[in-house]
C-alpha cells in the first residue's frame, strides 16, 4: 500500500498583482487537479497591515514581513517568489540553499549575472532533489500548449518565421504616474523584460528552437512622469523591437509596447511553416487559428479552433466543451505542473536554465539597441 505523501507547506513572497494571481492558483489547484496536498502557510510582504489583510482575503494561514525567517521555517517546503525582479536572485538562491522548492515569476532576474547565479544554484539544488521553475504562465494557455503540439507533430511543416507582439496601453497616457516598473534600478528594463520576455519564451517554446542572434531597438516615448516628489526621469524603455535568428534557420520578429493605445493585453503570435500556419491572440484566449496548406487551394483558409475539448491540454479538468476558462487559470495550470514534477521527481519546465536563455536574448537585444541595432550573438 502506497504511503500517503506529506502536505507541502507553501509561502508566497509578494502580495500585489502576481501575489494575488498565484494565491488564487494555490487555493484552487487541488480542487481541479490530482496533485500533492498543499497548505497555504504564509504570505510575505513589506507592509504588515496590508499583507495581513491580503493573507486573510486570499486564504493564507498567516502573514509575515521577513522573508529570510520564512525561508528558514521547517514547515515551508515551497517558496513562490512574486516580488519585483531586483529581489529574485537573493531570495531564490537563499531558498534553494535552504532546501526549498522554488517557483519564481519571470523574468528570472533583472541582470544576466544574477540570472547566471540563480541557474547555478538551481543546478546544485536539483542534484539534491530540489525543484525550481520560472513562471512563464502563457505556456499554460491551453491554446498555446495545443499549438506547440501541432507544431511538434509537423502539422505546419518546417517553421520558417514567427511573429510575436505583446502590446499594452497602460503607459499611453503621458501623465500616468511613476512606478517601480519605470526605474532601472528596480525593474531592470521596461517593456523588454516585462513583456518581451513572454514573447521570446513563446518563440522558443512553440518551435522547440533556440535563439542564436538578435538585433534590436528600444524606445522611451515619455521621458518623465509624475513622481511622489515631482517629475521623475523614466530610466527604462516603453517599447522594444527585435529580429531574432533561430538555430534551425527560422527567423522571428518581436514587437512589444506598454504605450500601444487601445491594446489592453494583446499577446499575438503567428507561426508560418512549409505546410501550414497557426495564429493566436491572448485577448481571445480560448481560440487558436490553424491553416492546413496541404488541403486543396479551394478549401484553404484559417479555421477557428475552440480549445475547450477534453483532449486539449488542461481543458479536461474544467468545464464542458465550449465553456471558456480565463487568464487566471494559467497560473493554476502552472502550479499543477510544478507540483506534479515535485511528486514525480522530474525536472519542471521552464527551468532556471531556460529562464537564463531568455535573459541572454534580452541582454543581446539591449546590447544591440545600444549599438545602433547591430546583430549580437546570444
Amino acid at each position: 500500500m502506497a504511503q500517503p505523501q506529506p502536505t507541502l507547506g507553501v509561502a508566497v513572497i509578494g502580495y500585489a498583482f502576481m501575489g494575488k494571481a498565484h494565491s488564487q492558483a494555490w487555493r484552487n489547484v487541488g480542487a481541479f487537479f490530482d496533485v500533492p496536498a498543499v497548505e497555504q502557510k504564509v504570505l510575505v510582504g513589506r507592509h504588515p497591515e496590508e499583507v495581513a489583510e491580503a493573507a486573510a482575503r486570499y486564504g493564507w494561514a498567516e502573514s509575515a514581513t521577513d522573508w529570510r525567517a520564512v525561508v528558514a521555517r521547517d514547515d515551508v517546503h515551497i517558496v513562490d517568489i512574486c516580488a519585483p525582479g531586483w529581489l529574485h536572485a537573493e531570495i531564490a538562491v537563499a531558498a534553494l540553499e535552504a532546501g526549498k522548492h522554488v517557483l519564481v515569476e519571470k523574468p528570472l532576474a533583472n541582470t544576466l549575472p544574477e540570472s547566471e547565479r540563480m541557474a547555478q544554484a538551481a543546478r546544485a539544488a536539483r542534484a539534491r532533489g530540489i525543484a525550481s521553475m520560472v513562471g512563464f504562465n502563457y505556456r499554460r494557455v491551453p491554446a498555446l500548449a495545443y499549438a506547440r503540439q501541432l507544431i511538434a507533430a509537423g502539422r505546419i511543416g518546417t517553421v520558417r518565421q514567427v511573429r510575436a507582439s505583446y502590446l499594452q496601453d497602460w503607459l499611453a497616457d503621458e501623465n500616468a504616474p511613476m512606478t517601480w516598473r519605470l526605474r532601472k534600478e528596480t525593474a531592470g528594463s521596461g517593456a523588454l523584460g516585462d513583456i518581451a520576455s513572454h514573447a521570446i519564451d513563446q518563440v522558443q517554446y512553440l518551435t522547440g528552437d533556440t535563439v542564436t542572434e538578435a538585433s534590436g531597438r528600444l524606445h522611451t516615448f515619455t521621458a518623465q512622469r509624475p513622481g511622489p516628489d515631482g517629475p521623475e526621469d523614466v530610466t527604462v524603455d516603453d517599447a522594444a523591437w527585435a529580429t531574432l535568428s533561430l538555430a534551425s534557420g527560422a527567423v522571428a520578429s518581436v514587437e512589444v509596447s506598454r504605450a500601444a493605445t487601445g491594446r489592453k493585453n494583446s499577446l499575438r503570435i503567428e507561426a508560418y511553416g512549409s505546410r501550414g500556419a497557426i495564429a493566436f491572440d491572448l485577448e481571445r484566449l480560448g481560440e487558436l487559428e490553424f491553416l492546413d496548406a496541404t488541403a486543396p487551394a479551394e478549401e484553404q483558409g484559417f479555421r477557428r479552433i475552440v480549445v475547450t475539448e477534453p483532449g486539449h491540454p488542461y481543458a479536461g479538468a474544467w468545464w464542458p466543451q465550449g465553456h471558456m476558462i480565463g487568464w487566471e487559470h494559467t497560473f493554476t495550470h502552472q502550479i499543477r505542473d510544478f507540483l506534479t514534477a515535485i511528486r514525480d521527481g522530474t525536472a519542471p519546465s521552464p527551468s532556471f536554465d531556460e529562464g537564463l536563455q531568455v535573459q541572454r536574448v534580452l541582454a543581446a537585444i539591449e546590447e544591440s539597441a545600444a549599438a545602433k541595432s547591430i546583430t549580437v550573438q546570444v
